[in-house]
């Protein structure tokens, strides 16, 4: 069921895309080209840099930079200076990026909300308030895996997905904490 529940979320997520993306019209905005025109210090008027929403035909210093900073005369050397460059950028990818960026962050918030808040209260309905691994003083060095048999029968016994995975988890839990007490109380690495 809530297998079910999170295909129909992921599906609404993504036809809700497909929709903002079925908005944005194939016009470019205006925001979206412009020309940007960098002129360097010239005489006695400091270095400057324009930006304008032109064509890319009129990407230029005369179409670009106003007001015009030099008299009459001097209009076309400081124009030759001048390095104009015409720009595109498509604000529909950069809004799909961010929509897709942002789920991506919702559903791993999601998960840590679950795995600090719902996880451990279905552990407690489940397994009771027993624990399943032993403490340190409790396993003996020669049998790091004493109770895995227990937990293995357990596991069997129910045929919830979930006892499996926690069986799992359990063992890996064993696994290195037994690494752990091989590395740093014995000194000896396993091979």
């Amino acid at each position: 069921m809530a297998a079910r529940a999170r295909l129909c979320s992921l599906l609404g997520s993504v036809l809700a895309l497909a929709a903002l993306v079925g908005l944005v019209t194939g016009v470019k905005n205006s925001e979206d080209v412009r020309c940007k025109c960098i002129c360097p210090p010239y005489k006695d008027h400091p270095g400057n840099i324009y930006n304008k929403n032109v064509s890319q035909k009129d990407c230029d210093c005369l179409h670009v930079v106003e007001p015009m900073p030099v008299p009459g005369p001097d209009v076309e050397a400081y124009c030759l200076r001048c390095e104009c460059k015409y720009e595109e950028r498509s604000s529909v990818t950069i809004k799909v990026t961010i929509i897709i960026y942002l789920s991506i962050l919702g559903l791993l918030l999601l998960y840590m909300v679950y795995l600090t808040l719902v996880e451990p209260i279905l552990k407690r309905r489940l397994f009771g308030h027993s624990q399943l691994i032993q403490s340190d003083e409790d396993i003996g060095d020669h049998q790091p895996f004493a109770n895995a048999h227990d937990v293995l029968a357990r596991s069997r016994s129910r045929a919830n997905v979930l006892n499996k995975v926690e069986y799992a988890q359990q063992r890996w839990k064993l696994q290195v904490q037994e690494q752990r007490k091989s590395v740093f109380d014995r000194h000896v690495v396993l091979s």
